[in-house]
């Protein structure tokens, strides 16, 4: 015989579990994927000080009756930021929802805690919002360096590329700057976009207008704080060729190879 408390505690979880089903929800797309219920949590990944990140978010919910609703959720918004922190709505009905948030400029090192919300606008479609919250680690370490060689050979102001790779293990899209520091000759620097979980790479060029060897810091940088930076040694040897000899003695610059051809008296 099966008691009367088994059949209620059986009628009880099934209850729940059909509650859970309906209930409202909100799946979180990027940085980081997932599914999140009212007053659920999030980590979203490391951001350096001062740079900015997206967090997306589909539009698409349940309602309390299990109703899919495909535009539920009108905009996501920050509730509470660690103090100096800023952020913008999502724009009214996008699909994804796309917010953006900064985080202070002075950050100290750490795990913050940022509070964000899903809205249903005038509660429309009877959802009303969805609280969650979403923890960020602030460090300065958040890409990896690596450039294909150490040692370069190059003639007097010819252009040497190098490949530098930059992996982004954070989650900001913020550009880089790649600058080179300890050469003679003008280098100029460049900026460049690594998204966010991915190594990307780029070729920067660099050259020497006087012959000598020269170690140099390739420097790649944040071009939103200066405090996430990184530095690569690489040796460049700058040796003379025709084409700088010739220029040196003040006979022009070579348009053709010289040919000598015999003279007659």
């Amino acid at each position: 015989m099966i008691r009367g408390s088994t059949i209620f505690g059986a009628f009880v979880a099934i209850m729940l579990f059909i509650s859970i089903s309906n209930a409202m929800y909100l799946d979180v797309l990027s940085p980081v994927s997932g599914r999140l219920y009212n007053n659920g949590s999030i980590y979203l990944g490391k951001v350096g000080p001062g740079e900015s990140f997206y967090v997306l978010a589909s539009p698409t919910t349940t309602n309390a009756t299990g109703f899919l609703v495909n535009i539920g959720w009108d905009t996501l918004e920050a509730v509470k930021l660690p103090q100096g922190w800023s952020s913008q709505s999502s724009p009214l009905y996008e699909n994804p929802m796309k917010m953006k948030i900064t985080v202070a400029p002075n950050a100290p090192n750490g795990t913050y805690e940022v509070v964000l919300r899903a809205v249903n606008v005038g509660n429309y479609s009877r959802l009303g919002n969805l609280t969650f919250y979403a923890y960020i680690n602030v460090t300065t370490n958040v890409f990896e360096l690596n450039v294909t060689t150490k040692k370069v050979e190059t003639g007097i102001g010819q252009p040497v590329n190098l490949v530098v790779k930059i992996n982004n293990t954070g989650i900001s899209d913020d550009p880089f700057i790649i600058s080179a520091y300890g050469l003679p000759a003008w280098n100029i620097s460049d900026t460049v976009i690594a998204l966010h979980g991915k190594t990307s790479s780029f070729v920067y060029p660099v050259f020497v207008n006087e012959p000598g060897v020269y170690k140099f810091n390739l420097s790649v940088s944040s071009a939103t704080s200066p405090l996430i930076n990184k530095d690569y040694r690489i040796e460049l040897i700058g040796k003379a060729s025709l084409k700088s000899d010739y220029s040196s003695i003040s006979q022009g610059v070579i348009l053709s190879p010289i040919i000598y051809e015999p003279v007659y008296a």
